[in-house]
């Protein structure tokens, strides 16, 4: 018999702002099983069920992963609902209706030799206190002898279409042309459809057998022409994409811009009139300036943090969101659009604030909906491969000192005038500037995060820092 805490130790697999991620390698079939023992353990004394729901992205190892992942329920004796390919906002929506806890084999964004599981209570996702009862559960288990054979049920991927193309007219979207950026995203064999349905002429544009590890909050040069090229060619109105699990969107404007995923979020929940929003402190400070809202609390980096804050918020606010830099959006209660009720999911999802953008665009495009919101412009990127210890060394110092960290980092003759630790390091300049380092909590990866009047400085400011950053030597 195996102790799932000692099999998760000796993985090496950890659990980072989104799940638990790791190599390829790392998880194992007794690895899965480990994981999924230790998480239905940690359940039993909270909610009754007797099934669990499972989904997986495009990525390679992710079948053989949910394999083990259902070997290790049936070993327990819980019926399993396998929804195959499918977003990750789908299948916790579907969990959630039936009242059942699921786990979404996924990685994200994060390179294809990376994978991950995420788990979520019959309420909605699991929170921190959670992930250290799954890490430190004691649950036996045996080594499974061979692996079950996955039967796709459907429901789930129609109930997410539906959820949205019950809320508005068919012809919500006629006339528009919409390119679908489909590349490897668990969600690229129901976006073309759930579009047309709401009257858009749809394109679709790139899918790839291959594994794309989409970064939606650090958009790849070549993404970016990408988009410029498809929007002369195609004459797009708008192109919409996800990142790999389809829980984070990503929107170009019908020039070929993609939008930044704070500002789709803030667009969407003031068309949805939300009054209270929790996001996390890396995303732009227009939210509060814009005036739109009655209560903006800011949290740490990940959704976990997000939907904890929502406890708070509900108690005070009738409608309550929150959203990421990397535009996934959360509704973290029921809301009214056009008369229809649409049920709270707490948990990222791309589809809506899609949606909520391109109906409030109508014909006079996504960008003059953008050029109308203050002058503020945030940028990020990421080193990756940059040694976790390494970042939080740069972090740790800059906390100490951060005017020497600033003049390492090509700053001359600033002034801090505000230092958040709230996550990793952000400083704010006395001309109003922003710089944000912060180590990933998936991978080993350095994010940079930038604010500033202009696109150009806010750019500037993140290419001088990461350039730098590789650099740096405190010996």
């Amino acid at each position: 018999m195996l102790t799932s805490s000692d099999v998760i130790k000796a993985s090496g697999v950890a659990f980072g702002t989104s799940g638990a991620r790791g190599l390829v390698e790392q998880f194992s079939p007794d690895v899965c099983c480990a994981f999924t023992h230790a998480f239905v353990s940690s359940m039993k004394d909270t909610f009754s069920y007797d099934t669990v729901a499972i989904a997986i992205d495009n990525r390679p190892s992710s079948p053989a992963m949910a394999k083990a992942c259902i070997g290790a329920l049936k070993q327990l004796g819980i019926e399993v609902d396998y929804y195959g390919v499918v977003p990750t906002p789908a299948l916790a929506f579907a969990a959630m209706q039936d009242k059942i806890p699921c786990i979404m084999v996924t990685g994200s964004h994060i390179p294809f030799d990376r994978n991950g599981l995420k788990f979520y209570r019959p309420d909605g996702e699991i929170s921190k206190s959670d992930e250290e009862a799954i890490v430190n559960a004691n649950a036996r288990f045996e080594t499974l002898k061979s692996l079950p054979d996955l039967e796709i049920n459907p429901h789930a991927a129609k109930s997410y279409v539906e959820r949205y193309t019950s809320l508005f007219k068919a012809e919500l979207l006629k006339g528009l042309r919409i390119g679908i950026y489909e590349h490897s995203s668990a969600g690229r064999d129901l976006y073309a459809g759930l579009f047309s349905c709401l009257g858009a002429e749809v394109v679709s544009l790139e899918r790839s057998d291959e594994f794309v590890p989409i970064d939606t909050e650090a958009v790849s040069e070549v993404d970016k022409q990408k988009a410029k090229n498809w929007s002369q060619q195609y004459n797009l109105g708008a192109i919409f994409s996800t990142d790999g699990d389809g829980d984070r969107p990503l929107i170009a404007d019908e020039n070929g811009e993609w939008l930044r995923g704070d500002i789709l979020g803030l667009l969407c929940s003031q068309a949805m009139n939300v009054e209270a929003l929790a996001v996390p402190v890396s995303c732009n400070t227009i939210i509060e300036s814009s005036g739109f809202f009655k209560s903006v609390k800011r949290t740490k980096i990940g959704s976990p943090y997000v939907i904890a804050a929502f406890e708070s918020l509900n108690q005070n606010y009738q409608s309550v969101a929150g959203f990421e830099a990397n535009g996934g959006y959360l509704l973290g209660t029921d809301v009214l659009i056009n008369g229809q009720s649409l049920k709270a999911l707490p948990t990222r999802d791309a589809v809506l604030p899609a949606l909520m953008l391109l109906s409030v665009a109508g014909a006079t495009g996504i960008s003059k909906l953008v050029e109308a919101l203050p002058g503020r412009v945030t940028y990020s990127d990421r080193i990756q491969n940059f040694a976790t210890e390494r970042s939080q060394l740069i972090v740790e110092q800059g906390i100490t000192n951060p005017e020497v960290l600033l003049k390492q980092l090509g700053f001359s003759g600033v002034v801090v005038s505000h230092v958040d630790t709230t996550d990793g390091l952000r400083i704010t300049l006395s001309d109003d500037r922003i710089v944000h380092l912060r180590p990933s909590g998936n991978a080993p990866e350095l994010r940079c995060y930038a604010e500033a009047r202009t696109a150009e400085i806010a750019r500037g400011i993140v290419t001088t820092v990461l350039d730098r950053v590789t650099r740096l030597s405190f010996d």
